[in-house]
């Protein structure tokens, strides 16, 4: 099965940054903006879910990113909530909401082992001051927990000038969370070519021939 990653943190944090190194990586950019450096990977600007699934069967690249991946669920509910009507008619698109995103996740982990997709969100935090991914509506985080779907969730900051990603929480309210030694320290820089890099040796994952989509 495919790999699903997940990276969050807060706009501004270093997420997409983290992306400079990864020429050789396909990204699926949600909402278009422009990656904040230099001769950026391949991308395919789009909120489109079949086109993104459809381009994580395709795509040639091994290693895959979809940024700002919780904009598929903002942009769908702000383009229905007005015209959706009511009582069960909202509550049906909420679940359409949900739905589309698990599935999303169901995709990348029928994905062929050698290939990860690193899902970037933002971060909010529920009624207990608990963090989490910020999603629509309370489907998802009362009935999957979209973390608890991923081995490998990191946390984007900025820490004393310096960028970087937490790798296993120092509290209960955090995300955080990798596998036993697979990095060496809490705090890592926000490099994702690294990250990969550690993952693929750490589960014993094929790196060679990784071409662009």
């Amino acid at each position: 099965m495919g790999i699903p990653v997940l990276i969050v943190g807060r706009s501004g944090s270093g997420k997409s940054t983290s992306l400079r190194h990864c020429q050789d990586f396909a990204v699926f950019n949600v909402i278009g903006k422009p990656l904040p450096f230099r001769n950026p990977p391949k991308t395919l600007n789009t909120d489109d879910y079949s086109k993104i699934i459809n381009g994580l069967y395709k795509c040639k690249a091994k290693s895959i990113v979809i940024d700002d991946a919780g904009y598929l669920m903002t942009n769908q509910f702000m383009r229905g909530h007005s015209s959706t009507g009511a009582g069960n008619q909202i509550y049906s698109f909420y679940n359409s909401v949900a739905d589309q995103f698990w599935g999303l996740l169901e995709h990348i982990k029928a994905l062929p082992p050698d290939k990860i997709v690193y899902v970037m969100m933002h971060t909010d935090f529920d009624d207990n001051g608990n963090m989490k991914p910020k999603t629509i509506g309370k489907l998802l985080d009362e009935k999957v927990c979209i973390e608890g779907m991923c081995t490998v969730v990191l946390r984007s900051v900025y820490d004393n000038g310096r960028y970087v990603f937490l790798t296993n929480k120092e509290d209960d309210t955090a995300l955080e969370k990798t596998p036993i030694d697979m990095f060496p320290e809490t705090a890592i820089d926000n490099d994702l070519k690294m990250v990969d890099n550690t993952i693929r040796e750490y589960f014993n994952i094929n790196t060679e021939d990784k071409e662009n989509a």
